[in-house]
Order: C-alpha cells, then sequence, then structure tokens
C-alpha cells in the first residue's frame, strides 16, 4: 500500500528513530508499503520518519536503468562501520523536499551492517551512488536532512519553498 510521504517542515523528520527490536509482520508490511511507496514516488531510497513511522527503517534501490532488474535492499538498525576518507559529490534530492537539488559531500565508500527480514546481520561495502543513498537514508533516521548540509541562507530558502508548497497543497 502506497503511503504519503512527510513533507519538510514537519517535526517528525528532525526526530532521531528508535531501534527496532523484533522483526513481526507489521514491520514486513511496513518495508513493503515503503518500497511500492518509494518506487512510485519516483525516489531510489526512502526512510521510515518520511512516512511518519519513527523507527530504524530504510528502503534503497539504486537501480535506475530499465534494462537492469530491480535491486530493492531494506535494511533495519544500519549504522555505518567504515567510511573512505576520500569524498564524493553528488547532486542530491529527497522524497520529503521535493524538486529541490543541492550538491552534498559525503564519503565515497561505506560499509554498512544491518539486520535483514530474515532477522539476520548483513554487511555489504557501498561506494558511488549506493553509498550515497544509504548514507543519506541512515541520516534520515538521526532526524539530519541533506539540506543541513547546506549553508543558512540555501538551506532557509528551501525551507520557505516548502512551506508555500505545503500551503498550496493544503488549499487544493
Amino acid at each position: 500500500m502506497k503511503r504519503p510521504i512527510l513533507i519538510h517542515p514537519d517535526p517528525r523528520l528532525k526526530k532521531a528513530c528508535a531501534p527496532v527490536s523484533e522483526i513481526t509482520d507489521d514491520l514486513r508490511a511496513l518495508a513493503g508499503d515503503m518500497l511500492e511507496t518509494m518506487y512510485d514516488a519516483p525516489g531510489i531510497g526512502l526512510a521510515a520518519p518520511q512516512v511518519g513511522v519513527l523507527n530504524r527503517l530504510i528502503v534503497m534501490d539504486c537501480e535506475k536503468d530499465e534494462e537492469t532488474e530491480p535491486a530493492p535492499v531494506v535494511m533495519i538498525n544500519p549504522e555505518i562501520v567504515a567510511a573512505s576518507d576520500e569524498v564524493n559529490v553528488y547532486e542530491e534530492g529527497c522524497l520529503s523536499i521535493p524538486e529541490q537539488f543541492a550538491e552534498v559531500t559525503r564519503p565515497r565508500e561505506v560499509e554498512v551492517r544491518w539486520i535483514g527480514l530474515d532477522g539476520e546481520e548483513h554487511k555489504a561495502a557501498y561506494d558511488g551512488l549506493w553509498a550515497t543513498c544509504v548514507q543519506h537514508e541512515i541520516d534520515h533516521l538521526d532526524g539530519k536532512l541533506f539540506i543541513d548540509y547546506l549553508g543558512a541562507m540555501k538551506r532557509q530558502m528551501i525551507t520557505r519553498k516548502m512551506v508555500k508548497l505545503k500551503r498550496e497543497k493544503a488549499r487544493a
């Protein structure tokens, strides 16, 4: 089931999320809903707080080529355990900050540990777009948005645009 995506500013997007203590059918359903919502948006990543659930759960799939099979990843309680000194700059966007993009500098490679829906611990190294995406989504779990990496004026300008967008949507 597609879920509505919260739009910044929303206080739930600025809260640190609670760790998931057990994998339940509700959690599996949430992960499925989040993947459906992400693909429909369309996006390459989505964190639980973006759909109003303050738990440490993210989904992502950076395979954007239509010729390539989707490669969905569901991460419960993800954490970055290593990051490269080398950095990448990507123009990032966010489903909670529609149609706004800015360059963000992050480590080029990261190693991530998480629990899968199978209840097992997983670990993987990511680079390029996948590394940027997983860092962006984990930031959401800590109440951090990509605009928090920007200067105050640019961040305020984007926030004002989002306030206006929310006002317009409320009237529609």
